[in-house]
């Protein structure tokens, strides 16, 4: 075991002490509070994620230590006021700074909290995104988008005008949103509740995702999953048919128009094209 291993492992065995005391902790525990800053740092600065995809098992593995020094970083923190020119804040958090430095282009409306780490060539329109978030390499979060707290958003991605990425903090062993690389999701999407898209997947305009949801193969009819769009393809929102004692009623589902070519990053009038091909408006 590497000495930068042993020293991670020592600090999530401090974290989880902390955690087991969590309700006797408050801004005058400067110990406390020194510790759990070391954990955010590491989230701010991308040497640790809350969650990754693992290589071998294609999971999502949480490390639950790091939520929890999110929760802690709370119960350690006191309200404070920040003025940043003519606006004032009153939170518990500063916001991220030195976004030059890291190569992050950041347009006036746009802000992180520290302890989200942005990747370098992101670019943030006037958005928002929040503690524990990733959000990789080269992704642009454009207007009004959101990314929750412990998202985590892959490289290249788009996340369009109004997408709702859900944070996902308590329990610390749930899963968070996962948004895998080279996505695209078109504006005004809803993703939530530890829900995943997969790498180069398109989402169409106004799709709902989530764990509930059930992602169906439009070609056959059979339900590949719930909540979890497949990568390289083309999946847009709809409903079906359910009968109830009350009466029939449509519940949403999303359905995968068409499989891509892996690897392929296709142009928007061809990601059109698809949805016109399938009586989807664009």
């Amino acid at each position: 075991m590497s000495d930068r291993t042993t020293e991670l492992a020592d600090l999530a065995a401090e974290i989880d002490d902390l955690w087991d005391h969590v309700a006797d902790l408050g801004p005058e525990d400067t110990d406390a509070a020194a510790t759990v800053r070391r954990a955010i740092e590491l989230l701010d600065t991308g040497e640790a994620r809350v969650a990754e995809v693992d290589s071998e098992s294609g999971e999502v593995v949480v490390h639950r230590w790091l939520k929890r020094a999110i929760l802690l970083l709370f119960r350690v923190s006191a309200v404070s006021t920040v003025e940043v020119g003519p606006f004032e804040m009153v939170d518990k958090l500063p916001l991220k700074r030195n976004f030059a430095a890291s190569g992050v282009r950041v347009v006036p409306g746009a802000s992180a909290r520290w302890g989200a780490f942005l990747g370098r060539g992101v670019v943030l329109m006037p958005s928002y995104v929040n503690i524990g978030a990733y959000v990789g390499a080269g992704t642009m979060v454009d207007t009004w988008a959101t990314v929750g707290s412990c998202a985590q958003i892959g490289a290249r991605v788009h996340l369009s005008g109004g997408v709702g990425i859900g944070g996902v903090l308590e329990p610390p062993n749930a899963v968070p949103v996962v948004i895998e690389d080279d996505a695209f999701i078109a504006s005004r999407c809803m993703v939530t509740e530890g829900a995943r898209v997969g790498a180069g997947a398109v989402l169409g305009a106004g799709t709902i995702l989530n764990p509930s949801i059930a992602v169906i193969d439009a070609e056959t009819g059979e339900e590949l999953s719930r909540g979890v769009v497949p990568p390289w393809c083309v999946a847009v929102g709809a409903s079906r048919r359910r009968q109830y004692p009350g009466g029939e009623f449509f519940l949403p589902c999303v359905l995968v128009l068409k499989r891509l070519s892996e690897g392929v990053r296709h142009g928007k009038a061809q990601l059109e094209q698809v949805l016109r091909d399938h009586g989807v408006a664009i």
